[in-house]
């Protein structure tokens, strides 16, 4: 009988995009992703890789979600060490301005600005490229798990936004950001009630508007 996939295989993220554009001319090839989107406290993150030539990545370089703690770290120092690298954020102010998504589009901006070769093109996680994108860019839906170089982005993303709500959290205790990184945990959401919202929250974002409103800081 002809070999059939398993049902619950998973594709892993390739250089087919990368390769692509270097077809076109393309020289330098960068990944961008963010992390943050969904909280409801801290910062939203990103970063921007572009990954080495000439030197082949670890088999287990993969979208951060798909990966362990352990795993995520012991990859992001590879990064680091071997690629350029850029990590850039867009603050709790920003994103109450701007939206969520506008300003997540601004921290990819900031993050390829950081690169030290200006990328020839960007290729971007999601449906959208950022309004000020400085270079061409191809926006690519669930390109964290299918470009290495946006699943690099993606974990030197994470890391850098975890460690922030790690340290935001020995500040403001009670909420378990080291633990939920400002997602609405029940802990979280327990903990808004019972200890009221920080400047680190995200006043745009409707559960913490909504404790405002009750509270009357705020008006509909």
């Amino acid at each position: 009988m002809p070999h059939r996939p398993r049902a619950d295989h998973r594709l892993m993220p390739d250089l087919s995009f990368e390769t692509a554009a270097r077809a076109e001319g393309a020289r330098h090839v960068a990944g961008v992703d963010e992390a943050g989107r969904g909280p409801l406290a801290g910062p939203v993150t990103a970063a921007a890789v572009i990954l080495p030539q000439g030197i082949e990545a670890p088999a287990a370089l993969n979208d951060s979600k798909a990966l362990s703690p352990r795993r995520r770290a012991a990859l992001a120092e590879w990064i680091t060490a071997h690629c350029d690298w850029s990590v850039a954020h867009a603050s709790v102010a920003e994103i109450d301005a701007l939206n969520i998504l506008r300003a997540s589009h601004l921290a990819m901006c900031r993050a390829l600005e950081g690169l030290s070769q200006p990328p020839c093109i960007a290729l971007i996680d999601g449906n959208l490229l950022p309004r000020d994108l400085a270079c061409p860019g191809r926006a690519i839906v669930k390109g964290d798990a299918r470009s290495l170089s946006i699943a690099a982005a993606s974990i030197l993303a994470k890391q850098a936004r975890d460690q922030i709500m790690v340290d935001l959290a020995q500040q403001h205790p009670g909420y378990g950001w080291d633990r939920n990184a400002g997602y609405p945990s029940k802990a979280h959401k327990q903990a808004l009630l019972d200890l009221g919202v920080t400047p680190h929250h995200r006043r745009s974002f409707a559960p913490i508007h909504n404790i405002l409103c009750k509270e009357g800081f705020v008006s509909d």
